[in-house]
Parts: structure tokens; C-alpha cells; sequence
């Protein structure tokens, strides 16, 4: 009854929002700015896309590899497009976090090794999404003039870094009780493990660059969208205004951070002094792209063993 009353209250949030976002823009005037060319920039953004999901593959075996459930470059790209279908269906922006937890561990690797895998992976491109956010406050603070959107800017920003970097300092405490008490014992094995990760001289700087790509890759499915519809939003800006955004849709609190997305899109163009309807419009065929390569996801696992089996065969945990 829990689950569904969060599934009912996360589906009405992105209702309401989406409902408040759509009474700024014309629907009508949107779909008139869809042409041939506007299918070609639609396309390259489905192709960035799907690039951007390797990219975050090639990360994820990275860190995968040193929680000890190892995965195939080929199998980790299908268990993540199987993930990007499930972020679309199931009531939250990281629904498809837990299809592949429950891949991994399935393949072999055990409910822990899988868990901390996937938790480290969010943390470290959490923590990477925050520096970009703060590296472009200098521009950001010119883009932006509105007070309230400096401090709303700020305030995110710091928060989540300020999270990331206490995730980090957690894995260096040496106080045994992190250790032994069971609501701080998994969370300090993920500390130290991305600990291991980021400062590893062999693997610390292929995460560097693979977690700034992701982000810098989203930017860009941005930018194609504003093409596709010749918004009037120069690439610096679109650069400067979908980070911060990408850092809110995260929180749990929506369907596919619908509604909130549009939202937070709409204000921060406001915000940037652009037309606020534009910045809904972005958003809408944003996450239209990542509609579009969802349901190709959900062909894979339509047709993948896993779903053959149905969770027949038990997981083990691996000692």
C-alpha cells in the first residue's frame, strides 16, 4: 500500500507540473515548427543518445570491475538500454537504477557486489555533475540576473556537492562504528570504493573523462532539440542552463522526471532572461528522445533471456 500510495503521489506531481508547464507554451505553434530537418536533428539526438549510454557503460564496467561484479562492454550496454526503458515506466527519474541492480545481480555477481555498483556509479556522476555546475558559475552568474535564480542555482549546486564531497570523506574516516553499524556499514563500503575509483592513477582519470562526457553529451541532445526547432538559444547557453537542470530532474519525486524537467526548464530560461515557453518546448522534446530510445530498450528486454526466464533460477551471493 506504501509503494502505491509513492507511485499515486510521484504521478500526480508530474501531472500537476507538466499541466502548469503546458499552459505556457502552444502546442499547436510547436508541432508547426516540425519539419524534414527538424526529423534530422531528432535523429542525431537519438544517435547522441544511445552514444551517451556507451559512454556511461564504459564508466560503469570501470566501476563495476572494482565492486566485484565485472561486466562485458556488450552486456552492460544492454542492461543499460534495458534501464533507460524502465526509467520511462516506473514512477522515478532512476527507476531504471533498480532493473539493473537486479541484472547484474542475476548475471552472477550477488545482490551486494551489484548494489554497490550501481550506488557508486550514481554517486560519482552526481559528484561529476556538480563540479561541471560549479566550473561554469562564473558565466552561469552573467547568464543568469534574476536573485532568486543566482541563489536557487547556488543553493542546488553546493547542496549536491556538499553531498558528494561527505560521501567521499566518509570512505577515509577511521572510526570502526562506520564499519559495524548496519545504517552506515554498506554506505561507507561505497565511500571507499569510489574513493579507490576516483584516486586510482589507473582508473581515475578514464572516470574523470567518461562522467564529464555523459553530462557534455546531454548538453548536446539539448542543443539538438533547440535545433530542431530553431529556438533562439545560442549552444553557451544551453551549455550553462541543462546542467543544473539535469541535477534537479534527479531527485526522485516524479515519472521519468517529467513535469519537473519542464518545470525547472521553464524557470531557468526565464531566469537567463530567454522566453520561458522555449525552455518547456526543449524540454518536452527532450524527453521525447529519451522516450523514443526507451522504447527501443524496451524491444531488448521484450526479447532478452532475462525476461525468457522470468527469475526462474535463484540469485546466488557470491562469498
Amino acid at each position: 500500500m506504501r509503494r502505491i500510495l509513492l507511485s499515486t503521489v510521484k504521478i500526480l506531481i508530474s501531472a500537476a507540473l507538466l499541466y502548469f508547464s503546458l499552459r505556457k507554451i502552444n502546442l499547436a505553434d510547436l508541432v508547426s515548427r516540425l519539419n524534414v530537418s527538424s526529423l534530422g536533428w531528432i535523429g542525431l539526438a537519438i544517435v547522441v543518445t544511445f552514444l551517451q549510454i556507451f559512454v556511461g557503460v564504459l564508466r560503469w564496467r570501470e566501476i563495476s570491475a572494482e565492486c566485484g561484479a565485472p561486466l562485458e562492454t556488450r552486456q552492460a550496454m544492454r542492461f543499460n538500454v534495458i534501464g533507460t526503458f524502465f526509467n520511462q515506466t516506473l514512477p522515478s527519474s532512476i527507476g531504471g537504477d533498480a532493473v539493473r541492480l537486479w541484472l547484474v545481480a542475476r548475471a552472477g555477481a550477488g545482490w551486494r557486489a551489484a548494489t554497490y555498483s550501481i550506488f557508486v556509479d550514481r554517486a560519482i556522476g552526481l559528484i561529476a555533475l556538480a563540479i561541471i555546475i560549479v566550473a561554469s558559475l562564473p558565466w552561469s552568474y552573467r547568464l543568469i540576473t534574476d536573485p532568486n535564480g543566482r541563489s536557487a542555482l547556488l543553493l542546488v549546486d553546493f547542496a549536491a556537492l556538499a553531498g558528494g564531497v561527505g560521501f567521499l570523506v566518509l570512505g577515509i574516516l577511521p572510526w570502526p562504528w562506520l564499519k559495524r553499524w548496519w545504517g552506515t556499514h554498506h554506505v561507507h563500503a561505497c565511500a571507499v570504493i569510489a574513493n579507490r575509483v576516483i584516486f586510482s592513477r589507473d582508473r581515475g582519470p578514464k572516470i574523470a573523462v567518461y562522467s564529464i562526457l555523459v553530462h557534455v553529451l546531454a548538453v548536446v541532445i539539448a542543443w539538438c532539440v533547440v535545433q530542431s526547432i530553431a529556438a533562439p538559444v545560442m549552444f553557451g547557453q544551453v551549455f550553462q542552463l541543462v546542467p543544473p537542470v539535469m541535477l534537479i530532474t534527479m531527485l526522485p519525486i516524479s515519472i521519468a522526471g517529467w513535469g519537473v524537467r519542464e518545470a525547472t526548464m521553464g524557470l531557468a530560461f526565464g531566469y537567463a532572461g530567454l522566453m520561458t515557453n522555449e525552455g518547456v518546448n526543449v524540454s518536452l522534446l527532450f524527453g521525447a528522445v529519451y522516450f523514443i530510445v526507451g522504447a527501443f530498450g524496451g524491444l531488448v528486454w521484450i526479447f532478452s533471456a532475462e525476461k525468457a526466464a522470468q527469475g526462474a533460477a535463484p540469485i546466488e551471493v557470491p562469498e
